[in-house]
């Protein structure tokens, strides 16, 4: 099976389908083709690192606000705290309400909750990035993988053309 070259291009998607699929091997890509290949991996690899940073982030501050609910307690209720303003400006305040909080869903909308379903609503918004994680973390590993192959197939590439080159201006000499 052959390379899908388009117009002096390398189609690295069908390339690396190909190759993962196993139809082609390392081995048979010309340096030039390994390049591009190493090149396309690492910048998926990349992506799906950033995208699960991002997920890690979005995930954490789900599960700081479901912590915060365990504050909301009969035991804490008048009890004074501090109410954000901005991220630097807060006002005292008293704790009057430990039955319902208001829940940012998105857009500047708000939804009054009991505090019990606040808990369920943020656990349902840490399965989701936790399922996704779970989701791309194999495709990481595997393009990690195919990209460190790439890597060493260079690698014997430059030594076999050095070896090649040695050889030749020893037989020139």
């Amino acid at each position: 099976m052959s390379i899908c070259l388009i117009t002096g291009y390398v189609h690295f998607d069908h390339l690396i389908k190909m190759v993962s699929a196993q139809s082609v091997s390392f081995t048979e890509l010309n340096f030039p083709q390994l390049e591009m290949l190493k090149k396309q991996l690492s910048q998926e690899v990349e992506f799906l690192t950033t995208s699960i940073a991002q997920l890690k982030v979005v995930q954490t501050k789900y599960v700081e606000a479901k912590d915060c609910l365990n504050v909301l307690n009969k035991s804490n209720e008048g009890k004074e705290l501090l109410v954000p303003l901005t991220s630097y400006v807060y006002v005292p305040g008293k704790l009057h309400d430990v039955e319902h909080v208001l829940i940012d869903v998105g857009i500047g909308y708000y939804v009054k909750k009991t505090a019990k379903d606040a808990k369920d609503f943020f656990k349902r918004k840490i399965d989701f990035p936790t399922k996704q994680m779970e989701n791309i973390q194999p495709a990481l590993q595997e393009k990690h993988a195919m990209k460190q192959t790439v890597t060493e197939r260079i690698s014997q590439k430059i030594q076999q053309l050095t070896v090649l080159r040695a050889t030749q201006a020893a037989a020139n000499a």
